[in-house]
């Protein structure tokens, strides 16, 4: 029996695996949106996304339909998320633009934070959270503690 790795090449030790109300629009919001490249699709024979897998950089995000008899319950579905995905990007305005303009809704304005990101929260179509950031300073621990003591202290 050939070595198999525990962990397989190509993958990140820990994905998120969304459930979604439409796999297939998700798959292109997250193209469009955060320039997502498609890894692979498997449909189900009544058309449904049973699996597919993303890359955004250097992270994987695995995704399908909803499957209400197996217990697979999208955001919208169950009534919200108590999960937020974060997400570094190159430009947040410009990604949050996107976003917003591909159907998102704002949760949190992009503001610049004391911990040196320039970040903002939106929930995407599929009732999905993300906060997405670039850095914009890079600080010590010692300046980040300064600045938050400051910032909860006003």
């Amino acid at each position: 029996m050939a070595d198999v790795k525990p962990v397989p090449d190509n993958y990140p030790q820990l994905a998120p695996y969304l459930c979604v109300d439409g796999a297939g629009a998700a798959i292109d919001f997250y193209r469009a949106v955060f320039g997502a490249t498609e890894r692979m699709r498997m449909a189900e024979p009544d058309g449904r996304l049973g699996h597919a897998e993303l890359e955004i950089g250097s992270a994987v995000i695995m995704l399908a339909d909803e499957f209400p008899d197996l217990g697979i319950r999208s955001p919208k579905t169950i009534g919200g998320t108590p999960v937020t995905l974060s997400l570094y990007v190159e430009d947040v305005d410009d990604v949050f633009a996107k976003a917003i303009a591909a159907g998102a809704t704002a949760l949190r304005p992009i503001t610049d934070q004391f911990y040196g990101d320039r970040s903002g929260q939106f929930e995407d179509p599929f009732g999905h959270r993300w906060s997405v950031a670039t850095r914009i300073e890079d600080l010590s621990p010692q300046e980040m503690a300064e600045r938050a003591a400051a910032a909860t202290s006003g």
